[in-house]
């Protein structure tokens, strides 16, 4: 089957619907969630959870689920008092270690009211001492489980992913390759999820993704790695889960008779209405969406002054540019100068610094080394210790603005670069010689 132009045209609005609930933030719908929780369950042939728990992000929930499974494990005082008991009792240090790699991988951590209002004594295990912050974080997962009813001791069953969702979704694209052939499924596939698989798949979701499991695999170094990174591993993506729903949809709408979102019908629901989730044979667990998501032009993770990607419990994940940087490097960045940027040993934060400060601001603070001039503008050097030069050529723009100035244009150019001709050239993929413009605008 060959897509006609309109055929297209109406996959590429399916996908644009899906990816707008990929990336929605606010509130989940959790009636609406529930309900296609349970249809899921039903369509995989399977008997609904007995329970349904919430928490606040991805990441309360794969620790959630850690506890559910049994693979994480709280002193008792804490499970039954909640984040006041750390105070007075010691973690084992396994999680003593997660709770700090918590605090300085993944940043700032959400306490509840009650928390914060406690004196939070550092506590430790082995020795080392523990943030009551992160502490009480991980103790709040358990408490607002039992808020909800949970015993501890009351296991989730194994992990029903598998049934739930990926059987589902192969037994769903067999039919509709069935139906539309190899040649147009790849041809529906590409018109409907091409770019919303690169915009959320690649740059958020993987990135969120990647995060988690670096940041257990590090707390907890050998066989205690792949135990605590197994939620990660095996939560279903709810509202990123649009990105290849949308094809299905495309495809169902083509072929009304061939039932292809019939088996996926529950997903959708979730996925539609709330962020990641986990299936297990007695529970399931369900995450809010973000509070917020900022992305630059291109759609990569991007905010100077907080999270890029927060979540209503507090977790989030800093980025510039789709570059993940610590937290406290976002709030630093408002007060930067020309000594933190020079200090700073990391190339790569340090680039993200020179982004935020501005090269062209940088080069004239940090007393550039004038290279020469000519008719396309003028070239500026300056050593970066650690990393190679910053060239740059400065080109003003040779159409006046409406009030008679002229814009400036700051390029960056490779460090072997002479003159501010064949920085220019560069730009376009020429020569010095190649490049002999007619007309200037």
């Amino acid at each position: 089957m060959k897509l006609s132009h309109a055929q297209e045209a109406m996959a590429a609005a399916i996908e644009d619907q899906w990816l707008a609930a990929a990336v929605q933030t606010g509130d989940a719908a959790r009636a609406a969630a529930e309900s296609g929780v349970r249809d899921a369950y039903r369509l995989a042939g399977l008997e609904a959870p007995d329970r349904i728990y919430w928490l606040g992000s991805p990441r309360a929930g794969a620790v959630a689920m850690a506890l559910l499974s049994g693979r994480l494990t709280l002193p008792a005082t804490a499970l039954t008092d909640g984040p006041a008991a750390l105070s007075s009792t010691t973690l084992d240090p396994a999680t003593a270690s997660f709770a700090a790699s918590s605090s300085t991988v993944l940043g700032p951590v959400a306490v509840s009211s009650a928390a914060a209002a406690t004196s939070l004594d550092p506590v430790g295990a082995g020795g080392a001492e523990l943030d009551a912050g992160p502490a009480a974080w991980i103790a709040e997962v358990a408490a607002e489980l039992r808020r909800q009813g949970w015993t501890p001791g009351e296991t989730a069953g194994p992990s029903l992913r598998r049934r739930v969702r990926t059987e589902p979704w192969a037994a769903a694209r067999k039919a509709a390759v069935d139906v539309l052939g190899s040649d147009g499924w790849a041809q529906l596939s590409a018109a409907a999820g091409r770019r919303s698989w690169a915009l959320v798949m690649d740059l958020i979701a993987g990135r969120l993704r990647l995060c988690l499991g670096e940041d257990l695999a590090a707390a907890f170094p050998g066989d205690d790695s792949r135990a605590v990174r197994t939620p990660v591993l095996d939560a279903i993506y709810g509202q990123h889960d649009g990105t290849w729903l949308s094809t299905f949809e495309a495809a169902d709408r083509l072929c009304p008779d061939a039932g292809l979102m019939t088996g996926l019908a529950g997903l959708a629901e979730v996925a539609r209405n709330a962020g990641w989730w986990w299936a297990n044979e007695k529970v399931a667990v369900l995450t809010e969406r973000p509070a917020t998501l900022t992305r630059d032009n291109v759609g990569r993770l991007h905010r100077g002054e907080g999270a890029a990607l927060e979540f209503p419990d507090g977790y989030g994940l800093w980025a510039w540019r789709g570059m993940p940087i610590p937290a406290d490097l976002a709030t630093e960045l408002p007060t930067l100068t020309i000594s933190r940027i020079r200090s700073e040993e990391n190339a790569e934060i340090r680039r993200v610094m020179l982004e935020h400060y501005g090269y062209d601001r940088y080069l004239r603070d940090a007393g550039a080394r004038k290279l020469g001039s000519d008719e396309t503008g003028t070239l500026w050097y300056l050593d970066l210790p650690g990393d190679e030069p910053l060239v740059m050529v400065e080109v003003v723009n040779s159409t006046p603005e409406p009030d008679g100035t002229s814009r400036i244009y700051w390029l960056r150019v490779p460090p072997r670069t002479r003159s501010a001709r064949e920085g220019v050239a560069w730009t376009f993929g020429l020569t010095t010689e190649e490049y002999q413009p007619l007309i200037q605008t």
